[in-house]
């Protein structure tokens, strides 16, 4: 009796129960697409929050670069400035007098060696007075 009913039957169970597993299958890939979807649409969601902040603070850098090249054609540069000022010079010309040597009075008024050699040559050549030419 088994084998009379159960053995005609049993493809159409088979094909049933692959129907079946196929649904089950279907219904699964179907809830797995949507968690991913969603899943997707929050990460395009950060990156496009992401995206407009980083715009604005470009737009904003491309502001203060813009105001910074504008002000910087308003100003001037500075003239240069001397490292040896008039008590600087006088100084230097009276330690010269005491006999000191260049190297001592560029270090204890910390100035370069060359420019203290300098003023000392044209005050020197100052004091000697105009030369006569040569005829």
């Amino acid at each position: 009796m088994l084998s009379r009913y159960l053995i005609p039957i049993a493809p159409l169970l088979l094909i049933a129960l692959t129907i079946a597993c196929a649904g089950g299958f279907f219904l699964y890939l179907e809830s797995e697409t949507r968690r991913l979807k969603s899943g997707v649409r929050r990460r395009q969601g950060a990156q496009e929050a992401t995206i407009l902040g980083l715009q604005r603070q470009l737009e904003d850098m491309a502001e203060r670069l813009r105001d910074t090249e504008e002000r910087a054609g308003v100003f001037q540069p500075p003239a240069p400035v001397s490292g040896l000022n008039l008590n600087k010079r006088s100084q230097a010309i009276r330690m010269s007098r005491r006999g000191e040597a260049p190297q001592q009075i560029a270090a204890s008024l910390r100035l370069p060696q060359r420019e203290v050699e300098l003023l000392l040559k044209v005050y020197s050549l100052a004091l000697s007075g105009p030369r006569e030419p040569n005829s």
